[in-house]
């Protein structure tokens, strides 16, 4: 709808649109000292020092610039000689269709601008909807406002009491004495996170990896953080709502967790990664800050194709290309990792670099062996068949698996075969290659496959149940 509201002491600007203006309309920020920790989960804490002019007895202040989401039963205020009596916050925040809504049974004055001739008239209308689109009444008839091509504004002779220009808290204070006074708001607000991302590029020639971490800051709060002291948080705090333990379900990135102790500060079971320098965290801004920079990390390329069960899967399919590297301090990242998205690429014959797959992978302490998935394997595809299965009792059974692998590549590649599904009393009682038996109901063979090539293998199973 095309038309225009404007009160006698601010500007005129579209509906629905952001205030078209040369200057700040709300001014410079009231935040004082401010520092912001940032959770993974979206949820932050601000702790921000401003100082108040204050009266002795009780007193009145508002705390503009605080976040539009702000939890406001997590609200504390803490300086000497100063209690909270009563707190409020204003989140009706001014624009177009909220000084619409508020007008609702107000008269408002409504300039229609002719385009032929540039003049303009003007009526007094009383606004009787402002729901799905305006509706006033001017005189004795009814008006909708229609987007018809015509300028049309509106005049305001002032601004609802409780329209703010800016998220504003307000605070009933008991000074013991009058004076200026160091105060510290503190409060949680989600609409503030941060996630890390990866950039991996993987030399598969010389079996090493470069690796940039990259952490993702951003804000929907509503509000900008000016020259913040930013300390990150890698965890996810438990936000409350449910007694039971959550059951989350990882990644399958991690082969073998680490086990080493990284220089990293930790608070309680998370690790922080401070900011170096202080920043301003903009409303509706991503800001990327680098963390992590390893150069020729050793990596290998392998190649997994896994059975389910013990059952044939005839059509031929792909093995998957996976990258395998460590976080150790010793021949590996030298990291923990927060959770996060590996994105890999590798250079192409002319030298660029191109993206070959990502995968997300979960915290990961200093020391692990990784397994990132990038994607399928053209050349190389694999089959399961049952070859013979017999009853030997009524409850054993004698299954010959064999496991079929084609390469079309013109380099010989080994695959790392894994049979899931041996669950309860399953043995191997023959197999062609020397097989590890990782878990209580996984089993893992190294076959290798000439270039341009095949290979098989076959394994006996002696199943009890």
């Amino acid at each position: 709808m095309r038309f225009w509201m404007a009160t006698t002491a601010l500007m005129v600007f579209p509906l629905g649109a952001q205030a078209q203006t040369t200057t700040n309309p709300t001014g410079p920020s009231a935040q004082g000292d401010i520092a912001v920790t940032i959770y993974q989960n979206g949820q932050s804490l601000v702790q921000d020092v401003r100082q108040l002019e204050l009266s002795a007895g009780r007193t009145r202040q508002e705390f503009p610039d605080v976040s539009a989401q702000i939890r406001s039963e997590t609200v504390t205020l803490s300086g000497p000689g100063i209690g909270i009596v009563e707190q409020n916050f204003d989140f009706d925040l001014l624009s177009p269709d909220k000084l619409m809504e508020k007008a609702v049974g107000s008269v408002v004055t409504i300039v229609r601008t002719n385009p032929a001739t540039g003049a303009e008239t003007r009526e007094q209308a009383k606004v009787l909807a402002a729901n799905g689109g305006i509706v006033l009444q001017i005189g004795s008839r009814i008006e909708v406002l229609r987007d018809d091509g015509l300028p049309v504004r509106v005049i305001f002779d002032k601004v609802p009491e409780n329209l703010r220009a800016r998220p504003t808290l307000s605070v009933t204070l008991q000074a013991a004495r009058a004076g200026r006074v160091p105060a510290t708001l503190t409060y949680l607000t989600p609409g503030l996170g941060w996630t890390s991302d990866y950039v991996m590029l993987f030399d598969e020639a010389k079996g090493a990896i470069d690796v940039q971490g990259w952490v993702t800051l951003t804000n929907s709060t509503g509000t900008t953080y000016t020259n913040a002291d930013v300390l990150l948080v890698a965890g996810n705090p438990n936000r409350g709502g449910n007694s039971f333990s959550r059951l989350s379900r990882g990644t399958g990135t991690i082969e073998e967790a680490g086990t080493e102790t990284g220089t990293r500060e930790r608070l309680g079971d998370y690790y922080l990664y401070p900011l170096s320098d202080r920043t301003t965290i903009a409303n509706a801004q991503q800001k990327q800050v680098s963390f992590l920079d390893v150069k020729g990390a050793p990596a290998r390329k392998a190649y997994e194709w896994t059975n389910g069960w013990l059952a044939t899967t005839s059509d031929p399919r792909s093995a998957a290309t996976v990258l395998k590297f460590s976080t150790s301090k010793s021949g590996g990242l030298g990291d923990q990792l927060p959770a996060g998205t590996i994105r890999v690429y590798m250079r192409d014959a002319r030298g660029d670099p191109q993206f070959i797959g990502e995968n997300r992978i979960e915290a990961t302490p200093m020391g692990s062996q990784m397994s990132i998935r990038t994607g399928d394997a053209f050349d190389v595809k694999g089959t399961a068949v049952i070859v013979e299965r017999k009853r030997q009792s009524s409850s054993r059974w004698r299954t010959t698996m064999r496991y079929d692998f084609t390469n079309a590549r013109p380099e010989g590649v080994t695959i790392d075969l894994a049979q899931d599904g041996l669950w309860g009393d399953v043995r191997v009682v023959e197999q062609g290659i020397t097989g590890e038996r990782v878990s209580a109901d996984r089993m893992e063979w190294k076959v290798p496959v000439p270039a341009n090539g095949k290979a098989s293998l076959s394994v006996v199973f002696d199943t009890r149940y």
